[in-house]
Parts: structure tokens; C-alpha cells; sequence
């Protein structure tokens, strides 16, 4: 039975594999054909369609082409930022043509793209803007445009930031769990979601407070750019005044009313062209294939931390013992000069984290290395950060969250009284059933859990206070799990510099002596194009089952969350988002 078993899975894989390697010389044939067509004319507009999700890194998918109504839209923040920053200096572009289709993002990624369009400007060139439905977020960049228009019938959100939490108290009451939690901080909050119905009063004051920040260099941003008073902006936002496009229109949020195509007879008439038709627009995609990295001997390494902080786990989270290989690989190789960690990481594994660790604080020292926060790097997020030579954030990244927990659940009245089952045990100490899911543990058992914890913090606390060069008293002050924006972080010492990606880069090129070209190489590598096409058909298995559906998105991956959950936790809440 085995023998056949083995045969038909041969036979099964044998398919699969000349399936796909038929697909992949398609796919690159077309890509080959499809970089010798792209070209830039004289007088050329670079196109931006803004849709789907903005992440700091992704990889081209051979099947988005093959089958483009399956593929997920993402864009990549470094290509994007790169593109923009490559057409303010060619002259054949003479202008930006945002297209607004509900981009998602975090907003300190978006003041990474809307920085660069400011700075496009600067080169005397003109951005165009268009919407039909804007977000918050995408009306953070379009309000960077110089000729905004917006669909008569369109919508505008413009009545501040919110963040929903969801909390599964009552759900384990119905279901007879039993959570069993640890943690060292009155802010820590990613517990409370299994503890509580709704937020306590540290944790309604420190979401208050971060999203009071975020909402203020948001308002203070679009001021600037639109030329109206921000306490203006602030009272639009907090009465709802922007109710229909005319109201956008009159508070002179947007500057006209109108459709794509009149925008885009605006456009030819400002390239003094004849006809819509002789304006070339030519996609970020296509205009980010005309120009190669320079080639130069001299390397800084940017190490990518995009996601959860794990001991094991996939290419969208960050493998403890993965990224610390990445970081001494950098460290022991003579071309790389300095050294960037970009992190944009809720944390995890306190473990994990401390591996991370272990390696930044091994090259510092032996080269420059440089922490760079995107959106979030709260807790493990932070750990792996506060070794490093200098810390940059952008001033809304969030950050901090120094705080540890640990969690276990009891299923014994679940697996009883729901399904029948019980459970027996045979040990030879008293405690060698410590770690099972269907008893209470004992008292002493909880104060050994809990100096576990404790001990994780003081660690947590003495190793940010080495790197931050101050007492683990004053961590702790500012510490005790509390989340931080950037500029917060800042005033609190956790940060040293509030900045960008590219300015980590230019301080690691300062501090490594480079004198003379230099490359940026980023790590961990790609995966091969055989592995893209392998994973993106897994993931349209993924997208294909019914039981993957919006509604249930959030709340599987919180659960998904939970099994990665494995001993002593630096991280911030999973589900935290700000809308």
C-alpha cells in the first residue's frame, strides 16, 4: 500500500512541477518582451496607482501576470520611494499622476511616500491627484498634490484616527477556557483581550495619547501642504463638516470637482499637448525597470525585521535565529561597511528577540549598525533596536511597549462538559504536569511562572538601559509596557534621531568612513522564482477557501497568533490598527 502511495505521490509531484515550469517560461517570456517595450518619452507623466496594501518589501510575482484578477495588489515602500526619487531627477518626467484606490498602510510608511512627493516638488515639476473613494491615508498623500481632483459623487474621510480592539473574554466564558496570565507592566496591553470586555484605564490612556500624537503631525502635515490653519482641519475632522464632496470642495480640501478624464485634459493642456492621447503615462512599475542599482565594492546591509519576532515560522515573520545569522553574515563580511536594521515589528519571542540581540550587540563596535523603525517597532521590536550604535524613528512610528507577558490557557471544562473528554496523569513529581491544558495550576506554580516573567523584564529593562546609556530605573519609568509614538519616544530618550529610512542609510554611510560609491544590498535575500510560483500558489489555495473570508480574517489571525505564542512574550498587541 505504501509502495503505491509513493507512486502516486511521484506522479502527483512530477505534474505539479512540468505545470508550473511550463507557466514559468511563459511568464519569463512575456517578462523578457515586456522590458523591451518600456521606454520614456520626452515629455512623460510617472503614473502611481495607489491600491491595495503598502508594505516595506515585496517581490515580484510571476503569476500577478498569468493571473491578475487572483493576485494580491501590494506595493513596495523602498520601490516606490525610489521611483519617486529617481523621476524628480529625469527630465523626460515632468510630473506625478496619483491615482487614489484605497491604499492601506501604516502612517509612518505613508509619511515615507508623501515625504518623497514634497520633495519631488521641490524640483518645480507638478503632481496631479485623483479620487473617488478617499481614506484617511490616502487623502495624507493626495493632499501633497499641487491639482487635486476628487469624483462629484466621491467620497472623503476626514473625521480623525480610530483603533479598534477586539477583546474574547466572553467568547472564553462560553466556551469554559480558562486563560492563565503573566505580565510585568500596567500597560502592557496584549493580554487584555483575553482578560477583559473592553480597554482598561492605562491602556484607553496610552492608545489616547498615541493616536492624539499620530492625528496632530497628521493635521499638521496636510496644513502645510493645503495652506488652511490646522485648528481649522481639527474642527472639520471632529464635527464631520466633510460630509459630501462639496464640502471638501468648499473647505478647499481637495480643488475641484471632476473626473478622470477632464483631470487628465488638464494635464495634456499643462504639457501644451493637443490631444489626452499624447500624454504618456507610464506605470511605477514599468519606470522602476529603466534604472539599475550602481555597482560599487563597498556594501551597506540593510537587514529586513518585517513581522511577528518567532522561533520558527514562515518568510513574513521574523525567524529569531534566521535574522541573527543575517546580521553576523554582515558583520563578518568585509565589503559591508555598516549596517541598517529596518524594523517594522509588533515583536514576539522574547527569546527570539534576545538571539536578535545577542548578534547587534556582537557588531557593535566591529562596524556601524543603525536601527531604522517603520511603522511599529514595539517591544521585541524595540529589544532587538536598543543595541544598535543609534536609533531613527519616524515621528509617528510606534514604539516602546517595553513590557513582558506570558500566557496559558486550561481547556479541562471546554474538552468536559463540551465534548466528553476527560483526563488522567501519572508523574513522578509534583509538578511535572506543570505545562498541561487541562488543570488550574497551583499557586506556587503561578509564582514560579511569574518570576520567570519578572526576570524577563529585568532583563528587558538593564539590556535598553546599557544601549540607552542610562539607569534601569529610568526605563522603567518609561517602560512598564507603555507604547509610544516617535516623537514621544524621542522626549523619553528611547530614540536617539527622528528620521527616515534614507537618513539611517546616509548616517551608516557617515559613520562607516565610506568615501566614494557605495551599494545598498538587502537581506534576507529574495526567495528564487521557483519558490515565488510555489508560494504564490499556495496562497491561492489560501484565497480560494471559503472559510478564509473577510469577515473572520481578523479574529483567525488573532488565533493564528496565539499558537506562535510559545514562552515568554515582548509584544505588543496583535490586532492593534489605526483606521
Amino acid at each position: 500500500m505504501n509502495f503505491f502511495k509513493n507512486v502516486l505521490a511521484s506522479l502527483l509531484g512530477l505534474i505539479i512541477f512540468s505545470f508550473l515550469f511550463f507557466f514559468l517560461l511563459i511568464g519569463i517570456a512575456a517578462a523578457g518582451e515586456g522590458e523591451k517595450m518600456v521606454s520614456v518619452e520626452p515629455s512623460s507623466i510617472l503614473y502611481l496607482k495607489l491600491s491595495g496594501v503598502l508594505q516595506e518589501r515585496t517581490t515580484e510575482d510571476p503569476l500577478k501576470d498569468l493571473f491578475p484578477e487572483a493576485a494580491v495588489s501590494e506595493i513596495g515602500l523602498r520601490d516606490l520611494v525610489s521611483t519617486i526619487q529617481h523621476s524628480k531627477e529625469d527630465e523626460r518626467i515632468k510630473g506625478i499622476y496619483l491615482d487614489h484606490q484605497l491604499l492601506s498602510g501604516g502612517f509612518a510608511s505613508l509619511k515615507e511616500v508623501r515625504d518623497a512627493l514634497i520633495d519631488f516638488k521641490a524640483s518645480g515639476k507638478i503632481i496631479y491627484a485623483y479620487g473617488e473613494y478617499l481614506s484617511e491615508g490616502d487623502y495624507y498623500l493626495a493632499s501633497a498634490a499641487d491639482v487635486f481632483f476628487m469624483h462629484p459623487e466621491g467620497s472623503l474621510e476626514f473625521n480623525g484616527l480610530m483603533a479598534n480592539i477586539t477583546f474574547f473574554k466572553g467568547l472564553f466564558e462560553k466556551l469554559e477556557v480558562k486563560p492563565e496570565i503573566f505580565r510585568v507592566g500596567a500597560f502592557k496591553s496584549a493580554v487584555e483581550p483575553f482578560l477583559r470586555k473592553d480597554m482598561s484605564p492605562e491602556n484607553r490612556l496610552q492608545y489616547t495619547s498615541l493616536l492624539s500624537t499620530i492625528y496632530d503631525i497628521y493635521l499638521t502635515d496636510v496644513a502645510q501642504t493645503r495652506d488652511i490653519q490646522k485648528e481649522d482641519l481639527s474642527r472639520f475632522s471632529k464635527d464631520l463638516l466633510v460630509q459630501v464632496p462639496e464640502d471638501a470642495y468648499q473647505f478647499e480640501l481637495i480643488d475641484s470637482l471632476g473626473y478622470k478624464d477632464e483631470l487628465k485634459s488638464l494635464i495634456a493642456s499643462d504639457l501644451e499637448l493637443e490631444e489626452v492621447s499624447d500624454v504618456y503615462f507610464i506605470s511605477y512599475q514599468n519606470y522602476k525597470k529603466l534604472y539599475k542599482d550602481k555597482y560599487a565594492k563597498d556594501k551597506i546591509a540593510v537587514i529586513h525585521a518585517n513581522g511577528s519576532i518567532v522561533m520558527a515560522g514562515d518568510d513574513t515573520q521574523v525567524v529569531g535565529y534566521k535574522l541573527a545569522k543575517e546580521i553576523r553574515k554582515a558583520r563578518e563580511n568585509k565589503s559591508v561597511k555598516a549596517i541598517v536594521l529596518r524594523i517594522n515589528s509588533p515583536g514576539g519571542s522574547l527569546v527570539a528577540s534576545d538571539l536578535i540581540w545577542h548578534e547587534v550587540s556582537l557588531t557593535k563596535g566591529v562596524k556601524p549598525i543603525i536601527a531604522s523603525m517603520a511603522d511599529v517597532a514595539a517591544s521585541g521590536g524595540y529589544y532587538i533596536a536598543m543595541a544598535c550604535d543609534t536609533i531613527i524613528a519616524q515621528p509617528n512610528t510606534i514604539t516602546g511597549s517595553i513590557g513582558i507577558f506570558g500566557m496559558w490557557f486550561n481547556f479541562e471544562q471546554l474538552l468536559e462538559n463540551k465534548f466528553g473528554i476527560t483526563h488522567d496523569v501519572v508523574k513522578t513529581g509534583d509538578h511535572s504536569d506543570l505545562y498541561t491544558l487541562t488543570r488550574n495550576l497551583t499557586d506556587f506554580e503561578r509564582s514560579v511562572i511569574q518570576k520567570g516573567v519578572n526576570k524577563g523584564y529585568q532583563t528587558f529593562i538593564t539590556k535598553a538601559a546599557v544601549g540607552r546609556g542610562v539607569t534601569p530605573e529610568a526605563i522603567d519609568e518609561v517602560g512598564s509596557g507603555r507604547v509610544w509614538s516617535g516623537t514621544q519616544a524621542l522626549d523619553n530618550g528611547l530614540v536617539d534621531i527622528i528620521g527616515n529610512y534614507d537618513d539611517a542609510v546616509a548616517l551608516a554611510v557617515a559613520m562607516s568612513g565610506v568615501d566614494g560609491a557605495y551599494r545598498v544590498v538587502n537581506y534576507p535575500t529574495q526567495k528564487s522564482m521557483f519558490e515565488k510560483i510555489l508560494g504564490s500558489v499556495t496562497n491561492e489555495m489560501m484565497i480560494s477557501n471559503p472559510m478564509n473570508n473577510e469577515v473572520m480574517a481578523p479574529y483567525l489571525k488573532q488565533i493564528k497568533a496565539l499558537q506562535e505564542m510559545k514562552g515568554i512574550q515582548a509584544r505588543m498587541a496583535e490586532e492593534f490598527t489605526i483606521y
